[in-house]
Protein backbone atom coordinates (compact mmCIF):
# COMPACT_ATOMS: atom_id res chain seq x y z
CA UNK A 1 0.00 0.00 0.00
CA UNK A 2 1.51 3.42 -0.88
CA UNK A 3 1.89 5.51 2.35
CA UNK A 4 2.27 8.69 0.69
CA UNK A 5 -0.79 8.94 -1.75
CA UNK A 6 -1.93 12.05 -2.31
CA UNK A 7 -5.00 11.39 -1.76
CA UNK A 8 -4.81 10.66 1.76
CA UNK A 9 -5.96 8.03 4.00
CA UNK A 10 -9.61 6.18 5.17
CA UNK A 11 -11.01 4.65 7.98
CA UNK A 12 -14.31 3.36 8.80
CA UNK A 13 -15.87 2.59 11.80
CA UNK A 14 -19.94 0.60 11.50
CA UNK A 15 -22.13 -1.49 13.01
CA UNK A 16 -25.66 -1.97 12.00
CA UNK A 17 -27.71 0.84 13.26
CA UNK A 18 -24.70 3.63 13.23
CA UNK A 19 -26.56 4.78 16.39
CA UNK A 20 -23.90 3.76 19.33
CA UNK A 21 -20.70 2.06 19.12
CA UNK A 22 -19.21 3.52 15.90
CA UNK A 23 -20.92 6.69 16.43
CA UNK A 24 -19.04 6.54 19.60
CA UNK A 25 -16.10 5.49 17.86
CA UNK A 26 -16.69 8.32 14.90
CA UNK A 27 -16.56 11.02 17.73
CA UNK A 28 -13.09 10.22 19.43
CA UNK A 29 -11.62 9.13 16.02
CA UNK A 30 -12.42 13.09 15.28
CA UNK A 31 -10.73 13.97 18.40
CA UNK A 32 -7.72 11.97 17.80
CA UNK A 33 -7.37 13.17 14.08
CA UNK A 34 -7.26 16.67 15.37
CA UNK A 35 -5.32 16.29 18.23
CA UNK A 36 -2.00 14.29 16.29
CA UNK A 37 -2.93 17.15 13.38
CA UNK A 38 -3.79 14.25 10.36
CA UNK A 39 -5.08 16.51 8.50
CA UNK A 40 -4.75 13.83 5.54
CA UNK A 41 -6.82 11.37 7.15
CA UNK A 42 -11.08 10.92 6.31
CA UNK A 43 -12.92 9.36 8.80
CA UNK A 44 -16.30 7.15 7.33
CA UNK A 45 -18.62 6.06 9.67
CA UNK A 46 -22.48 4.32 8.67
CA UNK A 47 -24.51 1.22 9.15
CA UNK A 48 -25.96 -1.59 7.00
CA UNK A 49 -29.60 -1.06 8.40
CA UNK A 50 -29.25 2.74 9.99
CA UNK A 51 -31.46 3.71 13.29
CA UNK A 52 -33.46 7.48 12.86
CA UNK A 53 -30.96 8.82 15.88
CA UNK A 54 -28.43 7.98 17.68
CA UNK A 55 -29.36 6.13 20.98
CA UNK A 56 -30.12 8.65 23.44
CA UNK A 57 -28.26 6.80 26.45
CA UNK A 58 -24.97 6.81 23.85
CA UNK A 59 -25.75 10.59 23.69
CA UNK A 60 -25.85 11.14 27.58
CA UNK A 61 -22.55 9.21 27.87
CA UNK A 62 -21.04 10.78 25.28
CA UNK A 63 -21.73 14.57 26.63
CA UNK A 64 -19.94 13.58 29.59
CA UNK A 65 -16.66 13.40 27.42
CA UNK A 66 -17.29 16.91 25.74
CA UNK A 67 -19.15 15.25 22.90
CA UNK A 68 -22.41 16.69 21.47
CA UNK A 69 -23.71 13.98 19.65
CA UNK A 70 -27.24 15.76 18.94
CA UNK A 71 -26.83 17.12 15.17
CA UNK A 72 -25.28 13.42 14.62
CA UNK A 73 -27.99 11.22 11.96
CA UNK A 74 -27.10 7.44 11.47
CA UNK A 75 -26.02 6.77 8.27
CA UNK A 76 -25.75 3.96 5.88
CA UNK A 77 -22.61 3.39 4.38
CA UNK A 78 -22.17 1.27 0.98
CA UNK A 79 -19.58 -1.48 0.40
CA UNK A 80 -18.42 0.50 -2.13
CA UNK A 81 -17.30 3.23 0.20
CA UNK A 82 -15.88 0.89 2.72
CA UNK A 83 -13.51 -0.53 0.01
CA UNK A 84 -12.14 2.74 -0.53
CA UNK A 85 -11.10 2.04 2.96
CA UNK A 86 -7.55 1.77 4.38
CA UNK A 87 -8.97 -0.08 7.79
CA UNK A 88 -12.34 -0.80 8.42
CA UNK A 89 -13.64 -1.26 12.28
CA UNK A 90 -16.53 -2.86 12.80
CA UNK A 91 -18.12 -3.47 16.48
CA UNK A 92 -18.91 -6.42 16.57
CA UNK A 93 -22.03 -7.18 14.70
CA UNK A 94 -20.30 -7.22 10.93
CA UNK A 95 -20.52 -10.02 8.13
CA UNK A 96 -18.70 -7.74 5.88
CA UNK A 97 -17.04 -9.07 2.97
CA UNK A 98 -14.84 -6.76 1.80
CA UNK A 99 -11.42 -6.71 -0.79
CA UNK A 100 -8.14 -8.14 0.51
CA UNK A 101 -6.91 -4.92 0.19
CA UNK A 102 -9.14 -3.45 3.45
CA UNK A 103 -7.88 -4.29 7.08
CA UNK A 104 -11.13 -5.09 8.81
CA UNK A 105 -11.22 -5.64 12.45
CA UNK A 106 -14.17 -6.53 14.45
CA UNK A 107 -13.69 -4.81 17.52
CA UNK A 108 -16.78 -7.07 19.22
CA UNK A 109 -18.22 -4.79 21.55
CA UNK A 110 -21.78 -5.09 22.87
CA UNK A 111 -24.72 -2.99 21.63
CA UNK A 112 -25.15 0.18 23.87
CA UNK A 113 -28.71 0.78 22.67
CA UNK A 114 -30.68 -0.95 25.07
CA UNK A 115 -28.09 -0.46 28.25
CA UNK A 116 -28.16 1.61 31.41
CA UNK A 117 -25.42 4.71 31.36
CA UNK A 118 -22.95 2.40 33.66
CA UNK A 119 -22.47 -0.31 31.33
CA UNK A 120 -22.52 2.45 28.59
CA UNK A 121 -20.01 4.55 30.18
CA UNK A 122 -17.77 0.88 30.26
CA UNK A 123 -18.80 0.80 26.26
CA UNK A 124 -17.43 3.81 25.71
CA UNK A 125 -13.99 3.47 27.56
CA UNK A 126 -13.39 0.71 25.47
CA UNK A 127 -14.50 2.38 22.53
CA UNK A 128 -11.97 5.09 23.06
CA UNK A 129 -8.78 2.77 24.00
CA UNK A 130 -9.38 1.13 21.38
CA UNK A 131 -9.63 3.99 18.46
CA UNK A 132 -6.54 5.69 20.73
CA UNK A 133 -4.85 2.35 20.18
CA UNK A 134 -5.68 2.02 16.57
CA UNK A 135 -3.90 6.00 16.33
CA UNK A 136 -0.74 4.88 17.41
CA UNK A 137 -0.95 1.47 14.74
CA UNK A 138 -1.49 3.97 11.98
CA UNK A 139 1.24 6.65 13.20
CA UNK A 140 3.66 3.88 13.69
CA UNK A 141 3.65 2.31 10.58
CA UNK A 142 3.42 5.71 9.01
CA UNK A 143 0.06 4.81 7.43
CA UNK A 144 -0.99 8.59 8.20
CA UNK A 145 1.44 11.57 8.65
CA UNK A 146 0.97 14.47 11.02
CA UNK A 147 0.84 17.80 9.46
CA UNK A 148 3.70 19.91 10.93
CA UNK A 149 4.57 23.47 10.88
CA UNK A 150 7.35 25.01 10.78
Amino acid sequence: MDTESDSGRRIAFVCVRNAGRSQMATAYAEREKADRGLEDLEIVTGGTHPADDVHEVVAEAMAEEGFDLSDRTPQEVSTETLETCDRVATMGCSTLELDAGVDVRDWDLPDPGEENLERVREIREEVRERVSALFDELESEGTVEAEHEG
